[in-house]
């Protein structure tokens, strides 16, 4: 059923979901499509109470989206009344299975923006780097951050990530308040999985109940959402984006290179 996505049922009420999208864990619509139908799998699963996601890949988590296919249709298993990825973070977030992303590796742009939209950030100290790098190629994000970043790190750095388009470790993101924790790498892996089979042992109708009480007022509104994605769509098509991206492609965007590991410091000497 999938390609870029393995389950493992840890047990009835715990899986952990590994992306794995070679050469650098590019999201791309293939990926929102894996991601919509694993949706339909956890919203129906009636003894299902955890997801835990992670990376194959120790240097990206997901690195940003394949904007080579930003102008392809998004196609989704059933109709959806939202954008297919709007569609999928607004359903993870509200979803009754609490979600857990453990990082390792670059999440910038949309890989950001879906550990934005899960329940709990946990990030690998030495090996987590995050980013909101879409300003520095001419557009703004457009999958969640505008909306989830403020409610979690404040306006100001909220401004700070998202017009400096830069990295930053995962030291800082804990500081920011943009993850819950940063965790020796070494300790990470045991961490989470401690933390989940802790969860995984109450009453799932508590669990459910106390997310949707304390999610009351840090969820955006799917209007909200909608503006974001115009404005990305609006700037990922616009005159500067267009002539910039072939020389970003050149430098070795989306490629397994020195200018994906370090976007951030790249993105200041694009011209």
């Amino acid at each position: 059923m999938y390609k870029q996505l393995s389950i493992t049922r840890k047990t009835s009420s715990y899986w952990r979901v590994t992306f794995q999208n070679p050469p650098i864990n590019l999201l791309d619509p293939d990926t929102i499509f894996e991601f919509s139908t694993l949706m339909d799998q956890i919203e129906v699963d009636p003894e299902l109470k955890i997801v835990v996601f992670d990376s194959a890949d120790p240097e990206y988590f997901i690195s940003h989206y394949d904007l080579t296919r930003a102008g392809e249709k998004l196609i989704t298993p059933k109709e959806t009344e939202l954008p297919a990825w709007l569609d999928f973070i607004t359903r993870l977030a509200k979803a009754s299975v609490v979600s857990i992303a453990e990082i390792r590796g670059r999440a910038r742009g949309v890989g950001s923006e879906f550990a934005l939209a899960c329940d709990m950030r946990f990030a690998s100290l030495e090996k987590a780097v995050f980013g909101q790098f879409e300003v520095g190629v001419g557009f703004v994000p457009g999958g969640g951050g505008n909306e989830m970043l403020p409610r979690l790190v404040g306006r100001s750095r909220a401004l700070e990530i998202v017009l400096s388009a830069d990295d930053y470790d995962a030291a800082m993101a804990e500081r920011y308040g943009w993850i819950n924790r940063s965790i020796p790498d070494a300790q990470l892996t045991e961490f989470v999985e401690n933390l989940a089979q802790r969860i995984s042992s109450f009453k799932k109708e508590t669990l459910i109940e106390a997310k949707t009480l304390l999610s009351r007022s840090g969820l955006p509104e799917a209007s909200e959402l909608l503006e974001s994605r115009t404005a990305f769509i609006s700037g990922v098509m616009s005159k500067y984006t267009q002539e910039i991206l072939p020389k970003v492609l050149e430098r070795g965007l989306n490629q397994r290179s020195d200018f994906e590991l370090h976007l951030g410091q790249h993105l200041g000497n694009v011209d």
